[in-house]
């Protein structure tokens, strides 16, 4: 599913030993002009510019949601899930209701959104998808990657749900049932993932540092790097 970026040329492969003394009568490309904006930026625009108008949200606001939005990452979650391993009661309280423990935790939500915790087990593996669109938790994930919006995974999570796995690199067992899960507009998911064999040992803070944003989508199990192992 996911795409590896291109390795970027080595500049020094290439020298570049121009005399910039000449004049420059020889014509040069143009300057490429930005993509006109499509529909959607348009409509989003439009609808801002006349929310702020009718006074109804001041641009200070809007700034201020932004910052929100961009100060969450995986890493809120990964807290959530270690604390989940070492705290049984936290846990229980996490899965009865994902929302209200996590701001407990300290985690603040700023939409009026549903948040499901659903716990990987020795039998049951947890996959979230949103087939419409790209209802994420991003109050404890940040914003969604790529590959998650895509219209191949949105598609084909919820029809071949192993075979989309297998290409993250994640095999489950025949005898592990795999359940998608379909975000939406008010309701999100979160994984728990299983924790992993080895770590009896590793204090809170090492844990998270193993929980990766992928695992807590459901698309891979958190792993013990081998350095960290040895």
């Amino acid at each position: 599913m996911a795409t590896q970026p291109g390795n970027a040329g080595d500049e020094g492969d290439h020298a570049h030993h121009h005399d910039h003394d000449h004049d420059h009568d020889h014509p040069h490309a143009p300057i490429a002009q930005e993509v006109e904006p499509g529909y959607f930026e348009l409509m989003e625009t439009a609808m801002r510019e006349l929310l702020v108008e009718c006074k109804l949200i001041g641009p200070d606001e809007i700034r201020r949601q932004i910052e929100v939005l961009d100060s969450r990452t995986p890493a809120l979650g990964a807290k959530v899930v270690a604390r989940a391993w070492v705290d049984p009661t936290f846990r229980e309280k996490l899965l009865e209701n994902g929302r209200k423990t996590c701001e407990e935790f300290g985690i603040s939500f700023y939409d009026d959104t549903q948040l499901i915790v659903l716990e990987n087990t020795d039998t049951v593996h947890n996959l979230i998808v949103c087939t419409l669109c790209s209802c994420y938790p991003r109050p404890v994930l940040g914003l969604p990657p790529d590959w998650y919006k895509a219209r191949n995974y949105r598609a084909r999570a919820v029809i071949e749900p192993r075979k989309v796995l297998a290409e993250f690199g994640t095999t489950i067992p025949d005898g592990v049932e795999v359940r998608v899960s379909d975000s939406t507009a008010t309701v999100r998911f979160l994984v728990l993932p299983m924790r992993p064999a080895g770590t009896d040992d590793y204090d809170e803070e090492e844990l998270a540092s193993l929980v990766t944003r992928d695992a807590m989508i459901g698309v891979i199990p958190v792993r013990v790097s081998q350095e960290a192992a040895a």
